[in-house]
C-alpha cells in the first residue's frame, strides 16, 4: 500500500456491496486512505480476496477494519448499553466469534487494526460485568496479536479515566483507542480535548467528527452529530492536541448523516476544514 503522510486526511466509510465502485466514491474526496466499516449483516466469506484485489487496484490504504453487529441501536443511551458492542450477554459470543473473523479478515489485508465499540464498561471495577469484559477484551487481544494487530476501542461510552483503568486491567500492550472527539460530547461523558490528553499514549487512531451536548434535560438523551467544523468539539484545538501528544497517523473524517447527498456535502466542507488546519 501507499506510503502515507503524518496528519494524512481519510475517511471512515463503509463496505458497499461492490468493493471498486465503494472505493472509486471515496477516492472522489481527494483522499487515498481510511477506516473501512464492516456492517454486522456485510458477509465475510469471500471477503479479503474481494476486497484486497479492489484495494490493491484503487491504489487506497485501509488503516482500520470497523466492526459492527447486528442489533445494534443507537437511540439513546438506554437502548445503547441493551444493545451495542460486546457487554450484551445474549450476543457476546458470536459477536466476538464476528470481531475474531473481521481480525482475520484484516490480516489478508495487511491492516493492523481492528476496532469497535466495545459497549458501556462499568464503573465498578468489581462488578461481575465489568471482569466479563475485561476478559473479552484480553480473548480479543490474544487473537488480534497472533495476527501482529491491535484491538482498538472506540471512545465515548465511558469517561477518559474509566477507559484509561479499563486498559490497565486489560494488561495487553496491543489494546489500543481509536479517539473519537464527538462521541465524549454526544454521551456527555467529558470534555474531548481534555480526554484526549488523558489517553494520548493509547491513541492508535483517531475520528474526526463533530457533535453537539445532549439536552440538559432529557438524561437519556444522546446529543447530536453535526458537520465537521459546525459542533462543539472546536476542531482547530483538536487537531492541535494530537500534534502535542505526538499522533502522527491519519485524520478519519466521519460522518453519520443518513442522507447521501448531504452526507457527501459536509464530508466535502470536513476535507477542506482539515486541509486548512493541517496545511495540506
Amino acid at each position: 500500500m501507499l506510503g502515507l503522510e503524518d496528519l494524512e486526511i481519510g475517511l471512515v466509510f463503509g463496505a458497499g456491496e461492490d468493493a471498486r465502485a465503494t472505493l472509486e466514491h471515496v477516492k472522489s474526496f481527494g483522499v487515498r486512505a481510511g477506516q473501512l466499516v464492516f456492517p454486522g449483516g456485510y458477509a465475510l466469506h469471500g471477503a479479503a480476496e474481494v476486497w484486497d484485489e479492489a484495494l490493491r487496484a484503487a491504489r487506497f490504504t485501509p488503516v482500520g477494519l470497523v466492526c459492527s453487529y447486528l442489533g445494534e441501536d443507537y437511540a439513546d443511551i438506554p437502548t445503547v448499553q441493551r444493545t451495542v458492542g460486546l457487554v450484551p450477554e445474549s450476543t457476546r459470543t458470536e459477536r466476538v466469534a464476528r470481531t475474531k473473523a473481521v481480525a482475520d479478515v484484516g490480516k489478508h489485508l495487511g491492516v493492523d487494526s481492528i476496532m469497535c465499540h466495545i459497549g458501556f464498561v462499568p464503573e465498578d471495577p468489581h462488578e461481575p460485568l465489568y471482569e466479563q469484559i475485561r476478559d473479552v477484551a484480553r480473548n480479543i487481544c490474544d487473537h488480534c496479536a497472533k495476527n501482529g494487530q491491535n484491538f482498538t476501542l472506540e471512545t465515548g461510552q465511558e469517561p477518559a479515566h474509566v477507559l484509561l483503568r479499563f486498559i490497565d486491567d486489560v494488561a495487553r500492550p496491543n489494546l489500543k483507542i481509536n479517539f473519537d472527539p464527538a462521541n465524549m460530547i454526544l454521551y456527555g461523558t467529558g470534555d474531548p480535548i481534555e480526554a484526549l490528553g488523558v489517553l494520548g499514549k493509547h491513541v492508535f487512531s483517531v475520528h474526526c467528527k463533530d457533535g453537539d451536548w445532549p439536552p440538559r434535560d432529557e438524561p437519556a438523551a444522546l446529543g447530536f452529530e453535526r458537520a465537521l467544523g459546525e459542533g462543539s468539539v472546536g476542531m482547530e484545538a483538536f487537531i492541535h492536541k494530537l500534534k502535542e501528544i505526538g499522533y502522527r497517523g491519519v485524520l478519519s473524517i466521519e460522518r453519520e448523516e443518513p442522507n447521501q447527498e448531504r452526507r457527501d456535502a459536509d464530508l466535502r466542507k470536513g476535507v477542506a476544514l482539515l486541509r486548512r488546519l493541517t496545511g495540506r
